[in-house]
């Protein structure tokens, strides 16, 4: 990442620039450009129109966002500087399209897509599964998708610190869905540090434990840039502001400070990141207090998104969001346009899946219709005939089908007995220990009569 130029502060270009060489720019430059961007100085320098001064240029830019700005009195920065942040007409616009994707733009809780028992399995696929591997390759986790997708799914105890951070970070969404209905607590906090980092530290920070020195810096994705976080003395103070920011009802119509739900979100995503608490694991904390948040806000739907995908794609991106902020009056905005940004290829990549899921289904549906063999099966039976039929060889167990569809262990183990009786599947036993394994064979198709 090439250097980032710093503004100078609001208050010194106040003293600096006169009144009559910015005044005629208000009406030219405001919060964003005329396409909707809200640059940072950086970026912005190099956009001023020939002729107007760059540096009063700014400072009408700086006014005009000035004048729609939040002051985020709980979140203290440096010194006595707050966070702030506001919303532009782009920004808004944004999240009035990811309220219609994830709220009543769009229905998808219906039988052919989500029905109560298959409520796992699309949970698992779409979100625990993929959330766990992305997040954790953003922390540097190696392990290939296949061999991490295959712990998962089977159950198996992680073989390094890889797969470690991996079944951790699974745990850690399972741990943010559980806990959506509480309050945000220190102890909570805590609690999801020490799910994201058992076994799986780099350092000698402890899990579940407070930071207690000051021997920690973080530096941006290409190491260009380096962040000293809050004096660790003021952590438990600084988490307390935040628990009482994330806890306030910012969304009751009664009251004057509305803060959207998918904002006040991505603001706690930020400022654990910002605080840096622990020693390790700050991000997948984070990540983590982003998904109690949005879902605590009834944004059921983020059960299924992934956001650190597409984190992962645009790296550099989210690493400037957070150094722009960092750089320019604590302005939260610039994380908020990155982070919405995300969020809506998120969802939009969930509905893809989710088309891809129904359309295969389907295709497989009236493709089995056709089989004498298939018509006396369920349908949690046929799933697995088609992950059988698509994968020859493919080794299914009771405990991966149970947690795949969402039922008991004796139910996954009477799919697959009955897949067995029928002559569908083969049963093995495994080598390793009494577990059964049924094996989809080569001429599945033959079987089926088709």
């Amino acid at each position: 990442m090439a250097r980032i130029r710093q503004p100078k502060p609001f208050t010194q270009l106040l003293k600096e620039i006169k009144y009559e060489n910015f005044i005629p720019l208000l009406g030219k430059y405001g919060a964003t450009d005329t396409q909707g961007r809200y640059l940072h100085w950086n970026e912005f320098k190099w956009r001023v129109e020939q002729g107007d001064d760059e540096s009063a240029a700014w400072l009408a830019t700086k006014v005009s966002r000035k004048a729609i700005t939040k002051n985020l009195q709980l979140l203290q920065a440096e010194g006595d500087m707050q966070f702030s942040y506001c919303v532009p007409d782009s920004l808004f616009a944004q999240l009035h399209t990811i309220d219609k994707m994830t709220g009543g733009g769009r229905e998808i809780s219906d039988e052919d897509l989500v029905s109560s028992n298959e409520k796992n399995r699309y949970l698992i696929k779409s979100l625990m599964l993929e959330e766990a591997i992305t997040s954790s390759q953003l922390e540097g986790a190696s392990t290939t998708r296949e061999v991490a997708k295959e712990m998962l799914e089977r159950s198996l105890a992680p073989k390094d610190k890889s797969q470690q951070m991996i079944l951790n970070n699974y745990r850690l969404m399972k741990k943010a869905v559980e806990k959506k209905d509480e309050q945000l607590s220190i102890e909570l906090i805590l609690e999801l540090h020490e799910i994201a980092t058992h076994d799986a530290i780099d350092n000698q920070a402890i899990s579940g434990q407070l930071r207690t020195d000051n021997k920690v810096f973080v530096t941006d994705f290409q190491g260009d840039y380096t962040f000293y976080p809050p004096d660790w003395t003021t952590i438990e103070s600084r988490l307390q502001s935040l628990c009482d920011f994330a806890n306030s009802g910012h969304g009751q119509i009664e009251r004057n400070n509305f803060v959207h739900p998918i904002i006040k979100a991505i603001i706690l995503h930020f400022m654990i990141a910002y605080i840096h608490p622990f020693g390790d694991g700050n991000g997948r904390t984070a990540r983590a207090i982003f998904y109690w948040s949005i879902l605590r806000s009834n944004y059921w739907l983020f059960e299924y998104i992934s956001i650190s995908k597409f984190i992962q794609e645009k790296r550099s991106d989210y690493d400037k969001a957070f150094i722009y902020t960092e750089t320019d009056d604590f302005d939260l905005t610039y994380f908020l346009y990155n982070q919405v940004g995300t969020i809506t290829k998120a969802v939009k990549s969930l509905y893809e899946y989710i088309d891809r899921k129904k359309r295969d289904f389907y295709e497989f549906m009236t493709w089995i219709d056709q089989s004498p063999v298939a018509k006396t099966l369920m349908r949690g039976q046929l799933e697995i005939l088609k992950e059988a039929l698509k994968s020859p060889g493919k080794e299914f167990t009771s405990r991966q089908v149970a947690m795949d569809f969402g039922v008991t262990e004796n139910t996954a183990r009477s799919y697959l007995k009955t897949l067995v009786d029928k002559d569908l599947l083969i049963l093995a036993q495994s080598k390793q220990g009494k577990t059964r394994i049924y094996i989809a064979p080569a001429n599945l198709k033959s079987r089926l009569k088709l």
